[in-house]
């Protein structure tokens, strides 16, 4: 459809458009993100296909110190001029096959079992056949339990460690192809005629023309450390049994492969109704409780900035107020209004279950994040209208626009424009918006037929349940990552639809 016959509809086959528009644009985003995702893997093996045609090459056009570099990391520099550098590599190769002989070698060597026992001879057993031995031996016997197996390791500890020692492999490879780069940089500078940058030379270099890689190093190490490495774990943690009945270190656990998302999606009735029916009010909960409050906010920040409105500063101060509140006091006050047999019902002699009923309880945790959330879309939306140039709604006006037209062609699209970032991200945080349920409901009411969960829990609450109140730490991984995926996968879909990243340019 073109231009022309866009505007020759009416208003209400304009919205019927775009709505169509809306829902058939959604598969074709989905299919842009499967694309991009198919499009970074095939660039990712191509790159790494490129590493080893260009390590292949370095070796053979090398000369004797650059092949020497590929078995003692540093030779190649050294023999080519770069003491210090040489000397670098060299003691990296040193204290990363001092740490594999010393300690990363025996923990990768128990990540199959995910650690080891001591059977009733003295034996010393890895995991999975000390598991096996215990089964065939209850079978045996008949009993529900057996004791002829000591834990010798920690699962945890075996586990943690051995993903440590993956990413300082990754890392060691990374400095390996570093130094074979660098050796046959400088024999190549060399044959130039010319002579290879000094030691003292390339360091002055990090606090000049390198030097934001001196300030991102501690932060990427950081990284790593306290992100890359739990998400890897809790991944990992996924895959094995690891609930209250398998707790290190006075047991192991083990790797089950993929039946923990099989018990959540299907194989177990109880575990795959209960995430369904968390799902769904999951999303639900998503979508009311970001735009009631987006809405609203705007409509709020509308009014204040309304021409006539006195005191505009007393009114923008009394809604900030109520930010300024810690949340989780005013959620706890409002559990303590909003109880069966305290504040309000007691006040009116009422027994209106606003917490203890499923469907008033959703009502009731939608309408109190109103009161929590508006303020900062009201923040957020005032600075914006400031910004609005006044001619357009000059323009609008002498063209006969009424209020409402000004607000639907000028006022909403400039805004959601700006903030669909933070619409994006609010719509994120809702979805792991733990304080809201935990300290108005408590995730309940709890029926007999949900696993660990009540009926007001989300994903994120029903994570937290499993983990502290039943120890299903495995359940709990499964249920982390698959939040992670709607989150990530929802928020990149969304963004890659809207203005906000077709027309980056249209407002500057």
């Amino acid at each position: 459809m073109d231009f022309l016959d866009y505007v020759q509809m009416t208003k209400g086959q304009r919205i019927a458009y775009r709505i169509k528009s809306f829902f058939t644009g959604i598969p074709r985003a989905i299919g842009n993100f499967f694309k991009i995702v198919v499009y970074f893997i095939k660039t990712f093996f191509v790159a790494i296909g490129n590493g080893f045609k260009n390590y292949g090459r370095r070796f053979s056009k090398g000369d004797a110190g650059t092949k020497l570099s590929y078995i003692i990391m540093g030779a190649g520099s050294m023999m080519h001029k770069q003491i210090g550098k040489g000397l670098i590599f060299l003691a990296s190769e040193i204290a990363y096959i001092y740490f594999m002989a010393t300690f990363g070698i025996s923990y990768l060597s128990k990540m199959y079992s995910v650690g080891v026992q001591i059977d009733e001879a003295g034996n010393m057993v890895d995991g999975v056949i000390g598991r096996e031995r215990a089964m065939y031996t209850k079978n045996l016997l008949g009993v529900e339990s057996i004791s002829n197996l000591d834990t010798l390791d920690n699962s945890n500890q075996v586990l943690l460690f051995a993903v440590m020692t993956i990413i300082i492999t990754i890392a060691f490879i990374a400095i390996y192809v570093a130094n074979t780069k660098s050796a046959y940089a400088s024999q190549q500078t060399i044959s130039e005629g010319k002579t290879p940058l000094n030691f003292f030379y390339e360091m002055k270099m990090f606090l000049d023309e390198r030097f934001h890689v001196t300030l991102l190093t501690l932060p990427v190490v950081l990284l790593m450390l306290f992100t890359v490495l739990p998400i890897i774990f809790t991944i990992f943690m996924a895959f094995t049994n690891y609930d209250k009945e398998h707790q290190p270190p006075g047991s192991l656990y083990w790797w089950v492969g993929f039946n923990n998302f099989a018990d959540v999606f299907y194989a177990n009735p109880m575990k795959s109704e209960t995430f369904g029916k968390i799902l769904v009010w999951t999303i639900v909960w998503a979508i009311f409780a970001t735009f009631t409050n987006y809405i609203l906010g705007i409509v709020l920040a509308l009014l204040i900035n309304k021409k006539g409105i006195k005191f505009k500063g007393f009114w923008r101060t009394m809604f900030v107020i109520t930010a300024a509140v810690p949340q989780f006091v005013t959620l706890l006050l409002m559990r303590l209004l909003l109880g069966d047999n305290t504040g309000l019902n007691a006040m009116l002699g009422t027994q209106y279950p606003f917490l203890s009923d499923a469907t008033w309880a959703r009502i009731t945790i939608i309408i109190v994040n109103m009161w929590v959330g508006i303020p900062y879309t009201m923040l957020i939306s005032s600075g914006l209208l400031m910004n609005i140039p006044e001619d357009l709604y000059e323009s609008a006006r002498i063209d006969g626009a009424n209020a409402f037209q000004q607000f639907t062609k000028i006022t909403f699209p400039y805004i959601l424009f700006v903030t669909t970032p933070y619409l994006i991200t609010t719509f994120v945080g809702n979805i792991n918006n733990f304080n809201v349920i935990y300290f108005l409901t408590g995730g309940g009411p709890s029926p007999s037929n949900y696993y660990q969960a009540g009926q007001t829990d989300l994903l994120v609450t029903w994570l937290y349940k499993l983990t502290i109140n039943s120890s299903d730490f495995n359940l709990a991984a499964v249920i982390g990552i698959i939040v992670f995926v709607i989150c990530a996968v929802g928020s990149l879909i969304t963004f890659n639809m809207s203005k906000a990243s077709k027309n980056e340019e249209e407002f500057s």
